[in-house]
This record gives structure tokens, sequence and C-alpha cells, in this order.
């Protein structure tokens, strides 16, 4: 079980010949680089190509009319994958990419909640590519976050929940966020105030509620993740959430909730009345 919280006062670049210590080329930047074309005499005597890009193009037509004609439904986590990747990595067969995707994360979800750096560890996908992965991650996110503005935030529970996980569940270390409401209690900001390790990040409750002042925020939801996967508070997160409490009430200052974010679920400690 994770400590919580802790109260303180491109691509894969299968060109095995370019020569030692050049540097990585963007595989959409090669592929955008036609060889030249041979010559009349040359093309009427050459035979048909064999392989090559022919035997995935038909399938990427194929796969692009599912889509068109019957939605996301019609496609399978890999193949909505696998679509998005025809864009990012144009003249590859990238069905084994995207199956190698998901077989290390688990999840689409997973995937693009993945740090660069272990993205690139998938073969088939370098710098470039996890790049605009980690883009379109932040593209939903910032969805997601919009959706929260000028609204009720605790008559959008669910909302502020993907929102949350979307954001943290995936983190590799633990992160304390902490949304702040005015009167109305819609959203003013989203600020994450502390990173730390695994199983440990510092909170100052002074620090919380001189931002929430600085903010004119009269509420606040506390939110930390649990790279553990469980999402299970622990006593640190409880105390932690009390003295933040304690400190805000005499300012007028109220705390909705503390959520724990884990890869598969949450806990409230409303909810469980730990609060």
């Amino acid at each position: 079980m994770a400590k919580g919280p802790v109260l303180t006062s491109d691509d894969e670049l299968p060109f095995d010949d370019l020569p030692v210590g050049e540097p990585d080329i963007d595989e959409r930047l090669f592929f955008a680089e036609q060889p030249a074309k041979p010559s009349m005499a040359k093309a009427a005597s050459a035979p048909p190509a064999l392989g090559g890009e022919q035997h995935y193009h038909g399938h990427r037509e194929r796969l692009r009319n599912r889509f068109r004609e019957n939605g996301d439904g019609a496609l399978a986590d890999y193949e909505i994958l696998e679509l998005l990747l025809f864009r990012l990595i144009p003249r590859r067969d990238t069905k084994p990419i995207a199956k190698a995707l998901l077989d290390r994360f688990g999840t689409l979800a997973a995937v693009f909640g993945a740090p660069a750096g272990l993205l690139q560890e998938v073969k088939g996908i370098g710098e470039t590519v996890a790049l605009d992965l980690k883009l379109i991650a932040a593209v939903a996110q910032r969805t997601q976050k919009s959706e929260l503005r000028n609204k009720q935030v605790l008559g959008s529970w669910s909302s502020v929940i993907q929102y949350c996980h979307a954001a943290m569940a995936h983190e590799t270390r633990e992160q304390f966020r902490i949304l702040f409401l005015d009167k109305r209690n819609a959203l003013i900001a989203d600020e994450v105030q502390g990173r730390g390790t695994v199983d440990h990040t510092p909170v100052y409750p002074r620090e919380v509620v001189k931002r929430a002042l600085e903010l004119s925020a009269t509420a606040l939801i506390l939110v930390h993740n649990h790279p553990s996967g469980d999402p299970t508070p622990s006593r640190a997160d409880i105390d932690m959430t009390k003295m933040i409490i304690d400190t805000a009430k005499p300012l007028g200052i109220t705390v909705h909730d503390h959520i724990i974010i884990g890869k598969d679920g949450h806990a409230s400690l409303k909810g469980l009345r730990l609060i």
C-alpha cells in the first residue's frame, strides 16, 4: 500500500546500416524522401513488387471504412491505435506496433499515459512518434478539463473523476493536485502542488491554504495518485487531509473531498466517511 503524501512541518529506425553516431532520423522524414524513379526501361522490365507497402495498403482502407461507417464500436482497441498510427507512421505496417504497445502497457489509457521514454522502448516507436502520442493525450486531458470550466464541479462529479484519472492514473511518481473552486463551486484553477517518489509526496497545509487565498478560492478538492495502482487511503493520507481541513476552516475555505487515484479505480475519503 502506498504511503501517500506525507505532512512535513523516431522510431524504431529499422536501418541498421546507419553510420555509428549519426543522429536519429524521423521516420516520417525518411519515408518522405522518395527514391529516384527508375528509368522507363528498368521500370518496364522490373517484376511486380512483392509485399512492401501493398500488403497493408488495402487493410488500411478497409479499417478506415469500418470506422467511417460504424464508428469506434466496430474496432478493437489495437485497431483504433493502429488507425491512429497510420498518420504518425505513414509507410509502415502499424498493426504489430499497435499490438506491441498494448501488450506492453495493457490498455489504451495506459499507452497514452505512459512516459515518452517507456513508449520508445517498444519496437517501432521513436522519439517523434512518442511525443505525438503524448500530445494526443494532452489534447484529451485539456478537452476533459474544459468540460469542467464554468460548471458546478460538485454537480459534474463523474467528469471530475474522469479528468483526474486521465491526468494522474498512469503517473509513475506520486503527485498532489488541487482543484480550486469559487463560491459557486466552479473551477478556478487546477494545479499540481507537489511531485514526489513512488510512495511519498511532501505536502504543506499552510502552502495549500496560502495558494487558495491568492486565488480567492472558497473550496478545495484534493487529489493525489498511488502509482502502485491501489487507491486505498493510507493513515498518512487521512492525517494530512484532516490537517489541511483544520488549517483551512478558520479562513472560510472548505475541503470538499480528497480523491485518491489508482490505475483501475479511485477512493474518496468523504465517500468512505474518513473526513
